[in-house]
């Protein structure tokens, strides 16, 4: 069997079990829905019947007596055409507060989903492509839900209906449309699934690059006109969208032939239900009003079954669309709270490695292997050493962002992974080396550490970051908003809105990963007076690229592969004659770091 086929049938399953459990939560508006569409669908299959009680009221030779006959009839008509224009009305106002809300609890859910998985997870995911599958999943379903509902569930009772009253009049009409039906709905389940499919998977896939690939430009456009790359990304694009091209192209090809051959089986039914009305009319087994009924019930029947092809592929495209979503619903969060998980509550913020081994996903050797060290309570701590030695790392298992593979990560003597997640980090300040902020105003970033901050505290703290002066001076002042990623302020004002966040938070433990780089000499010391506030009274942990920063902490810890080489405070290590330190701290002095 081809593979292709199981992962359609998956996704069919994954995909339907996904709306299942949306409605679940809905199950009031579902039923009175499903109850309203099946009643006025139902109105529709009991009008040809009396439609042709109508034409044989009419063929009365006695006119007054025609007339009493028929008057039954087209009230009956009317009632049918009121009930059904309601019942519609009524169906299609629950399926408004349905979508609305089933489409706002997957983009929920999603986004909940999305800022809860792994570090690896998005380091290895394009943010416009992850946006897309989101967004092209929620309205995905708003399609499926009126194809489900309002779509196919009507053709189904309309067939059902119609098979029934034909086939209790005339056995051979109702065998005629019950093989038809299931001829037709066979050929627009087939092309749909294995024809329409695969193309349509391809081509979503293509339209999930294609909006990966704009986000990244787009989100990097400093940087393309920093190489002045403009034609380069416009190539890159263009070669995108050639692909997505041709792959879409073949898919609504294959969708223009699978409603032509749908066409064609419906010419095939209508004819042989024609022939069949002919026949039963030639041998006296049906009246004219007879043949009026099965030539009504045909037209009603012809527009649901050549409706269900249009539904069966949008179903198709639905479920291609929401595939990828519903994959997302399912990945593994990679760090996940564990049950029971409880509050970190910290009384000092002494950090302890106990017999730590770590190991990336995808690397043949761990890089930590049995590392144990502890950091006390207040201790400033500088973490030193080649690129790639372990430094981050180290930080990032204090943030559990990475679950150990083996041993202990303690704060307080806790176990980082028997608290929650939400807890651990804040009791963790951190500033990064190349901080990011939300386009949203100076105040609202700063304030980002503790929700719900008074404006003199948000003041207070950038006094503290020595940001308040900078900020004072723009013209909305806490109210500017700093642009996407804060691309409205300079290096050394976006490092000290992250330290005035740090400072608010006002966490035992603080990471700084070497705030001072790449900046001028004025908001170098700006930065490192602030920084210096911001460490007393905490457990500091600094990653150091400039050694110079980490001459004055309590302490300083050397990676090498993974291994801490040297452990102690600069005037002693930098007094030993082959360490490690000394000859980094030598090799930067010399280039004037």
């Amino acid at each position: 069997m081809s593979p292709v086929r199981p992962r359609r049938e998956n996704a069919y399953r994954g995909v339907l079990a996904f709306v299942f459990r949306q409605w679940r939560a809905r199950l009031g508006l579902v039923a009175g829905l499903v109850a309203a569409i099946t009643c006025a669908t139902l109105a529709d299959v009991f009008l040809p019947l009396y439609a042709g009680r109508l034409v044989d009221a009419l063929a009365e030779a006695d006119r007054d007596a025609a007339l009493r006959a028929a008057l039954p009839a087209f009230g009956a008509m009317a009632a049918l055409g009121v009930a059904h224009i309601g019942l519609r009305h009524v169906a299609w106002s629950l399926v408004v507060p349905l979508t609305l809300g089933t489409m706002a609890d997957v983009a929920r859910a999603g986004f909940h989903r999305v800022q809860r998985l792994s570090t690896d997870w998005h380091a290895n995911s394009f943010s416009g492509s992850t946006v897309r599958k989101i967004s092209r999943g929620m309205w995905a379903l708003d399609g499926l839900n009126d194809t489900l509902l309002l779509a196919l569930l009507p053709s189904v009772v309309v067939l059902l209906g119609t098979m029934v009253l034909l086939g209790l009049h005339w056995p051979a009409m109702g065998v005629v449309i019950g093989l038809g039906t299931l001829a037709y709905v066979g050929t627009a389940i087939g092309l749909a699934t294995r024809v329409i499919a695969p193309a349509a998977q391809l081509s979503n896939g293509w339209d999930t690059k294609l909006g990966g690939t704009l986000s990244d430009a787009i989100g990097n456009n400093a940087v393309v006109k920093a190489f002045g790359a403009e034609g380069r990304e416009d190539a890159r694009l263009s070669g995108i969208l050639a692909k997505w091209h041709k792959r879409t192209r073949r898919t609504w090809m294959r969708v223009t032939w699978s409603v032509t051959g749908q066409l064609g089986v419906l010419l095939a039914l209508r004819t042989a239900i024609v022939g069949v009305a002919l026949w039963l009319w030639w041998t006296k087994a049906a009246t004219p009003g007879d043949v009026a009924y099965v030539l009504t019930t045909y037209f009603v029947v012809h527009g649901y079954l050549g409706d269900i092809g249009q539904h069966i592929n949008h179903l198709q495209r639905a479920v291609n669309e929401m595939e990828e979503l519903v994959a997302l619903d399912a990945e593994p969060y990679g760090v996940a709270d564990r049950p029971g998980a409880t509050a970190l509550a910290v009384t000092g913020g002494a950090i302890r490695f106990a017999a730590v081994t770590f190991h990336y996903a995808g690397h043949a050797t761990p890089l930590y292997r049995d590392l144990s060290v502890t950091i006390p309570a207040g201790q400033r701590v500088g973490l030193v050493g080649r690129s790639g030695s372990g430094k981050t790392t180290f930080v990032k298992l204090v943030q559990r962002l990475y679950d150990v593979t083996g041993g202990h990560v303690r704060i307080d003597g806790t176990d980082v992974a028997d608290v929650t997640q939400a807890s651990l980090r804040e009791n963790i300040a951190i500033v990064p080396q190349e901080p990011v902020l939300f386009h949203r105003s100076l105040a609202e970033n700063i304030a980002y550490a503790r929700p719900g901050a008074s404006a003199a505290a948000i003041e207070r703290a950038a006094r503290l970051a020595n940001a308040h002066d900078f900020i004072a001076r723009l013209p909305k002042g806490y109210g500017t908003l700093v642009g996407e990623r804060g691309v409205k302020l300079s290096g050394g004002e976006r490092q000290r809105v992250a330290l005035a966040r740090a400072f608010l938070a006002d966490a035992p433990i603080l990471i700084l990963d070497e705030a001072t780089s790449s900046l001028d000499s004025e908001s170098e010391a700006l930065i490192q007076q602030a920084m210096e506030r911001l460490m007393r009274g905490r457990t500091a942990i600094v990653i150091a690229h400039r050694l110079s920063t980490v001459r004055s902490l309590d302490r300083i810890l050397v990676f090498d592969h993974g291994r801490i080489v040297e452990d102690g405070t600069h005037a002693a290590l930098i007094h030993r004659p082959s360490g490690q330190y000394r000859a980094l701290f030598e090799i930067q002095a010399a280039v004037g770091a």
